[in-house]
């Protein structure tokens, strides 16, 4: 099953440049976090139909397409950056940096010490952020 975002102009048509199709995220890949992000407490969501997971009212971590991303400091980005060269920022859209997050390579990931060590991080981190609640519909 394919996702896809549909960019609406202003004057209604349709953008063919902000069409975009996303892959499937691999569900070996989603339940291998979900099963390691079990001992910490979060809230399992769905973005882009990917997995998701929210600490404190805030994404810290999910899957998308195959890849996993965490939510870091600017301080442990700059050092993850500067340590590993395959390190990225996420991009989920051309263009659409989200800029506190980093995608890691599986090498990383497949390192359970270094793996739990990274999660930890970032989960600490968005522990300190302040909760975002919902916001509420306003009525018509």
């Amino acid at each position: 099953m394919m996702g896809k975002w549909d960019g609406v102009e202003s004057s209604g048509k349709r953008s063919a440049e902000k069409i975009m199709a996303w892959k499937k995220p691999s569900e070996e890949l989603s339940k291998f976090l979900e099963e390691t992000v079990a001992s910490f407490d979060v809230k399992k969501k769905k973005m882009f139909g990917c997995p998701v997971f929210f600490a404190n009212d805030n994404m810290f971590t999910g899957v998308f397409e195959n890849d996993i991303f965490i939510r870091l400091s600017e301080k442990d980005r700059t050092k993850i950056f500067s340590e590993y060269d395959e390190v990225i920022p996420f991009e989920p859209l051309k263009g659409r940096l989200m800029k506190e997050y980093v995608v890691l390579p599986d090498h990383l990931y497949n390192d359970p010490e270094k793996f739990r060590e990274l999660l930890n991080l970032s989960y600490d981190y968005v522990s300190t952020l302040p909760s975002k609640k919902a916001k509420k519909k306003l009525k018509s």
